[in-house]
């Protein structure tokens, strides 16, 4: 049987520091491509039914593109994924102020977050896996944050054709932290992605106002457009008169996931228009915020010169909930010295007709 492999390829220079591109190949058609900027995955090659290989994740061309202001293509985000109300929270009795950068909230760490930081980088080999472990030291105030924060990002590749993405923190003060993958998935390659049929494990969302704050608590999604409880074609329910909708230009919204014990577990199944590829994300994760691309407008291309366009991909991004450190009733994203904060999320393809490694061996699902 054909055994996964890693390597590493140049990819420039940023911030006076090498750069660098990391492919794995799982030996069995899937291939993931990693950038040491942002920690990025860069690309994902899937073989279709028929066996004809393609990425399903938007990309941008060079790093230039990557370094220059972008919408987080592929980008590990942080220190905390989605929004903070106004930029600020209160943590046992002191508030911290993170820079606004979204209509005057703070969205995914600040406008200098993870994602434009250039992350450590090695590779782990094993029977049936190849990994790229990829590490990062946040000092303490980086973006107005409280306590040195050492942050771990691991992608791992098996002959199963899974990819695995395990997050792990630790810090010297109490802290927030919430890291997620920003990669925008597209399982066609077609100009949108309205064609492609979704469904979340998920039976209530968090409504949000003009600026993407959640108003309160979880809603039901039963008689709603973010019912997704079943497969549901996107530019149907994008195209449903709601509020929530309009205000957003789509879903830009975050589902509370069933199953709130960490265990991992399935949370959402995408499937390409003629179900040649489906993608299925599994995570420990409470949430999950799904994204449809509605702020792209043609101004970023990938390497073919295809331009990314409004509903051009959509972003499943595993994550805790939106604005939690200021809202005690959301499950807690507070990190303790001597705590480490953990999380897994898995990317599988089930029309390839593999069983993941973990469900083979025994391990953790």
């Amino acid at each position: 049987m054909p055994r996964p492999t890693v390597h590493r390829t140049p990819f420039g220079s940023a911030q006076g520091t090498r750069t660098d591109l990391w492919t794995l190949d799982s030996g069995t058609g899937v291939s993931a491509e990693i950038l040491t900027y942002g920690a990025s995955l860069h690309r994902l090659t899937v073989p279709d039914t028929t066996g004809a290989a393609a990425s399903v994740v938007r990309s941008l061309t060079t790093l230039d593109d990557y370094t220059a202001k972008h919408p987080y293509f592929g980008a590990v985000v942080g220190r905390y994924a989605n929004r903070i109300a106004h930029g600020r929270f209160v943590l046992d009795g002191t508030e911290h102020h993170i820079p606004a950068n979204d209509r005057g909230h703070a969205l995914h760490g600040g406008p200098d977050g993870f994602h434009t930081r250039v992350w450590e980088a090695a590779p782990e080999q094993t029977g049936d896996s190849v990994s790229v472990r990829l590490t990062l030291h946040s000092p303490d105030g980086d973006m107005g944050f409280p306590g040195a924060l050492d942050a771990t990002v691991t992608y791992t590749l098996d002959t199963s054709g899974t990819l695995a993405v395990d997050y792990t923190s630790v810090t010297d003060r109490p802290t927030v932290v919430n890291l997620t993958n920003h990669a925008y998935f597209d399982l066609a390659g077609h100009d949108d992605v309205l064609g492609h049929r979704l469904e979340v494990d998920a039976d209530s969302y968090l409504p949000v106002d003009d600026d993407g704050i959640p108003l309160g608590p979880p809603a039901d999604v039963s008689g709603t457009p973010f019912d997704l409880t079943a497969p549901q074609v996107l530019g149907e329910r994008l195209g449903t008169e709601d509020g929530q909708l309009r205000a957003a230009g789509g879903f830009d919204h975050c589902w509370v996931l069933r199953d709130p014990s960490g265990g991992l577990r399935r949370a959402a199944r995408l499937t390409a228009p003629d179900a040649a590829r489906i993608l299925e994300v599994w995570t420990t994760e409470p949430g999950i915020q799904v994204y449809t691309a509605n702020q792209l407008d043609g101004s970023f291309t990938d390497g073919t010169g295809r331009r990314h366009e409004r509903h051009g991909a959509v972003c499943l991004e595993t994550q805790h909930l939106p604005d939690s450190p200021n809202r005690p009733d959301l499950p807690s994203t507070v990190l303790r010295p001597g705590d480490t904060a953990r999380s897994r999320t898995e990317l599988r393809f089930p029309h390839l007709g593999n069983q993941p490694i973990a469900a083979r061996s025994g391990g953790p699902l």
